[in-house]
This record gives structure tokens, sequence and C-alpha cells, in this order.
């Protein structure tokens, strides 16, 4: 994922005409935290959080709790949230973190123990006009509620604007749950306009059924024309022509179930890889980074690939995917949802304010409309082949004040 971040940015700054020390300036990380944590127990856990660019405001990122957190992913996801907060507009930075940890071999009380001293090993570069995590992976509202306390214990600070995706009642933001999900759809949505297809019946598949993908679907159903034929999660692959449902499917997935045993009328049971070469219009990436590489490409289908996930498709899979004609609608764009929710959601903390899900849901869709009215334009610059390239570079425009 790092690599591939790497070669995009590299290669959208060439085009712009960047020199070699500008590009490297781009690519490395204002600040790298590493350190340890150690339990009341005795176990000890390595934690990270890397700082990428404040050029165009706090740092922000999520804060994941899984056992292959370490530095390179915490590079290439806080790069990419630098990518991502530039090419939507928002007056933020990229930063990324978590910790090393199977949050499934500790009890409730020790995740909170880990939680506080996460922060207690953080606070003095992080705040509400620093750098302002978030919930990502096996990370919750919980945690985070957790975390802002913690924060406030130490500093005083008393605003909740330190973290974002905290509970409605410690100063949440509604909307927040379905806000990266909603905010592919949207996008997805204004890319079909622009291509002409808005009345076009197109069926659809989600990789990774979980919050995203889930959201995703739930939302897209009320779309008339899109289908939801096929999901999948790390068991299987769930499969009907006829079409799925997906709030079904989200209640299923709520009550822990799996799709290797899930059972209804016309539906097939497949391999989990099996979702990549489905016969489908648009593939929904909504699991994990590289998930389609060249190992895997060519069982690709779909005229439309959408990246929910961070960092899904590996750099030759999306020069591949230029030269046959399919469209990439690049992460920084799809998935950016949730990060402008949490900008909406640190918004309102400073100003003291709790807006109405309607209101947040308005402001989402204009940020992510005029996001891809944006990345449709600078797609048909001349000299630019794709839409992910057009993506990084609109946001290095940005992040250098290059025009």
């Amino acid at each position: 994922m790092l690599k591939t971040a790497q070669q995009l940015i590299t290669q959208a700054a060439q085009k712009l005409g960047l020199d070699k020390s500008s590009i490297d300036a781009l690519l490395a990380t204002d600040a790298e935290h590493k350190f340890e944590i150690k339990l009341d127990s005795g176990k000890k856990l390595h934690a990270y959080r890397v700082q990428h660019n404040n050029k165009l405001g706090p740092y922000k990122g999520g804060i994941r709790f899984h056992p292959d957190v370490d530095l390179d992913e915490a590079r290439a996801l806080a790069t990419l949230m630098s990518l991502k907060t530039a090419a939507v507009g928002l007056p933020l930075g990229g930063g990324k973190g978590g910790i090393a940890v199977n949050p499934n071999d500790f009890t409730e009380k020790e995740l909170e123990e880990i939680s506080r001293k996460y922060v207690q090993g953080l606070h003095k570069f992080i705040g509400p006009d620093k750098d302002v995590p978030a919930p990502d992976v096996n990370t919750n509202s919980t945690i985070i509620d957790w975390m802002v306390d913690e924060y406030q214990n130490i500093t005083g600070d008393t605003s909740r604007a330190s973290f974002t995706g905290k509970s409605i009642k410690n100063g949440g933001s509604l909307g927040r749950d379905a806000a990266t999900g909603r905010g592919g759809v949207i996008a997805l949505s204004e890319l079909l306009e622009y291509d002409g297809l808005s009345d076009r019946m197109l069926n659809f598949a989600v990789q990774g059924y979980g919050n995203v993908g889930s959201f995703f679907a739930v939302i897209a159903e009320k779309y008339p024309n899109w289908k939801f034929v096929a999901a999948s999660d790390s068991t299987s692959t769930i499969y009907s022509k006829n079409g799925l449902n997906a709030n079904d499917l989200a209640k299923f997935k709520d009550s822990h179930g799996r799709f290797s045993n899930y059972k209804a009328p016309g539906v097939e049971i497949l391999s989990s890889e099996d979702i990549i070469g489905l016969d489908v219009d648009v593939l929904v990436l909504a699991a994990l980074g590289d998930a389609v590489t060249e190992e895997n490409m060519l069982k690709v289908k779909a005229n439309y690939i959408i990246e929910l996930a961070n960092g899904p498709v590996d750099k030759v899979a999306i020069d591949f995917f230029t030269k046959n004609k399919v469209s990439i609608l690049p992460g920084i764009i799809a998935n950016a949802g949730g990060v402008i929710v949490s900008y909406l959601e640190w918004l309102q903390n400073k100003n003291n304010e709790h807006w109405s899900e309607e209101e947040v849901n308005i402001q989402l869709t204009d940020y992510m409309k005029r996001a891809v009215s944006n990345l449709v334009k600078v797609s048909k610059e001349p000299g630019v082949i794709n839409l992910p390239e057009a993506a990084f570079i609109i946001a290095i425009r940005r992040l250098t004040s290059k025009n």
C-alpha cells in the first residue's frame, strides 16, 4: 500500500512539473511516534502515530487495534489521509496510528487501560488544533470516549474536539456511522451522471460487508436502477442474480453471521475470493488494502471499481485497468465520507453545537459532489490518464499550492 501510494504521488507530481526535492518533501512524514505501552498485567504492546502533512490544517486520521499495525502501514495510511483531505477540500492534514494488538485477547477493562495509556504516550503531540484522531479498524466510539476522557484528564481540555468518532452523548456527530458508505454512493451516482449512465440498469457487488460495505449497499437500494447481487466476508461470497436485500444482510452480519452459513432462496455460496471475478457492472472494494493486484486483476469483469477501502488496487492493476477502459473511483475521494463527517463533528465541538443528521448529510453531499465534479474536470486535462491520477493531481496542487 505504501509503495502504491508513493508511486501515484510521484507520477502525479512529475506531471505537475515538481522537482525531486519537492516530491521527496511530499513523500516524507513530518513526525513518527513509536512507543511501548506496558499494562498492569506486565504485557507490553507496540504503539504508533505517524503525522504526515499538516500544511492545510491539523493532522487527521484513525487509530486501529490490529496485530499487523506497524510503522509502514501507518506511514501509508497517514500519507493517503493527507491526500484525501486535500482532494476533497478539507482544511485538515493526514495522520494515522494504532497499536499492534488483537482486541479479542483482552478484557474490556484491559482495552480501556490500553486506550488510556495510548493517550498518555501521545498527549503532547495531539489535540484539537494539532492532531485529531478517530476510530478505525477494531476501534469504536467506546474506545474513543475513553481516549477523550483521558486527554481531558491530562490537559484540562473540555471541548471534546481532541478526537472524533465519539458517542453521540459525548459530542459525536449524527450520521457518522453511515458516512463512508453514504459518501461512496454519492460519489458513484455523480460519476455515473457525468458518464451519462444515470438511467442505465446496473448491478453491483460489495467485497467486505462490514460497516462501510453494508451502509453502501443499504443506501444504494434507494437507487431504483442499481441492483445489489453479491457480497463477501472473510468466509464466503453470496450471489443472487435476482438481487440481495441489503438490510437483511446487514442484520445477519450484526448478529455475527458468516456468509458461509447464510441460507436464502436463489442465493449461491461461493468462495470469498470469487467476488473479484463476478460479471457485474460495479465492483465495490470495502475490505482491506491490496485486494486487487497483478495476481487477480485479470479476473475482474466490472466496468467500474469503487475504492471504499484504503489502497485496495495496486499500481500495476491501476495501469492495467486504465488500458482496458475500466474506471476506478479512487479511494482518496470515494471513501472520504468518513473524514468529511469527522471534520463536521470537529466543527460542531469547536463551536459547541450539535447538528441534525439531515444537516450533516446535506454538507456531506455538497462536499462529495464538488469533489467528484472537480475529479472529472481534472481527468479531462491533457496528459491525465485516469481518475486516480486526477485525484492525486488535485491533492498535490492543494498541498503544494501549484496551480
